[in-house]
């Protein structure tokens, strides 16, 4: 694959529902991105966003992005179930593919289009936008520079009222997002995974969701996801042995505190262990103030580019996909299930 320096990347949108739109408007602010096609099979999608942005071509057709030579990349953003389908005829016309979260359907899906990738030299990346979130970048420079000391656990909360989703539950459309952050902070492979989840509105699919993830070097993950909370919750608590790290997604300006808080145990005269609390400053890092997406697309469009590996590729998509397996068959087994 040769690197394309100097022409801009020519892009193609396909869905522009829920999540489309967002693709589109953030790939027409990268400067060195021209997007050629945007396409949906409802036409009330199409119509409203042709007024909006008329450089760009609209059409419900996805055969006329296949057959334009000129496209570089192709953006899917459609329901799940659709996803391997376009993904393949993407690939097979020698567009790059970004693929929104979850990837696909099954492992078995997954590795095929990995392997398409591999032999077509075309880029297969995943759209999971929390990676490039400034937030989660700082936590991984955090982790990584030692200053939280031996890691214990990872609390996630990530509850609202709804989008209930028709071919997904509630982990595959939310705790994916916590599966690729624990994929990107630890670089490490689960080896156990239990899950508890249950349903209220329909008998097809779980609306909420308890999950628990052991790591080989004693790391416990506790998630929580849920489509019937009556407030919005996107936290994180990561415990070290040193210091602490909370992440609110929704607050404006302080997304990150670390505190300088530990706890351990001592041998003491008076009874066998006593607690030893350790309480200090906490600390509010400095941030740049940048859309996640935004910053995700421009990093898709070095790699086109350059012809560099995506931080979310096929083989991550992969990985998390084998761990919502596991959380799928945790439920119908109910018991922990090793990965």
């Amino acid at each position: 694959m040769e690197a394309k320096t100097n022409s801009k990347t020519k892009v193609a949108v396909i869905g522009l529902g829920y999540w489309g739109p967002n693709l589109l408007r953030n790939f027409l602010l990268i400067s060195n991105v021209n997007v050629i096609y945007g396409c949906d099979i409802i036409k009330k999608n199409l119509n409203k966003l042709s007024r909006e942005y008329p450089s760009v071509k609209f059409t419900t057709n996805f055969d006329d992005v296949l057959s334009d030579e000129s496209i570089d990349l192709v953006a899917i953003a459609t329901p799940l179930s659709t996803h391997f389908d376009l993904a393949k005829k993407a690939l097979n016309a020698n567009k790059h593919v970004l693929l929104e979260k979850p990837m696909v359907s099954n492992s078995k899906e997954a590795k095929f289009l990995i392997a398409l990738a591999k032999k077509k030299n075309k880029i297969l990346m995943v759209g999971y936008t929390f990676i490039y979130s400034e937030p989660i970048k700082k936590i991984k420079q955090i982790i990584k520079s030692n200053q939280l000391g031996r890691i214990y656990y990872f609390d996630s909360n990530r509850i609202n009222l709804g989008l209930i989703q028709k071919d997904i539950n509630v982990i595959w459309d939310l705790a994916c997002h916590d599966f690729s952050i624990l994929n990107y902070l630890f670089n490490q492979k689960p080896t156990y995974v239990q899950t508890f989840g249950s349903k209220f509105i329909n008998n097809k699919h779980v609306e909420i969701a308890h999950i628990i993830i052991r790591y080989k070097k004693d790391i416990t993950a506790h998630i929580n996801v849920s489509w019937l909370s009556p407030v919005k919750i996107r936290s994180i608590l990561i415990g070290g042995s040193k210091k602490m790290i909370s992440y609110d997604d929704i607050s404006p300006n302080e997304k990150i505190k670390m505190y300088e808080k530990s706890i351990k145990l001592s041998k003491s005269k008076i009874t066998p262990f006593s607690p030893a609390y350790r309480s200090g400053d906490v600390i509010i890092p400095y941030m740049p103030q940048t859309e996640p997406l935004k910053n995700e697309l421009e990093h898709l469009v070095n790699c086109v580019k350059n012809n560099k590996r995506p931080i979310t590729d096929g083989e991550m998509g992969l990985e998390i996909i084998k761990l919502l397996e596991a959380t799928d068959k945790s439920l119908k087994l109910k018991s922990e299930v090793k990965i």
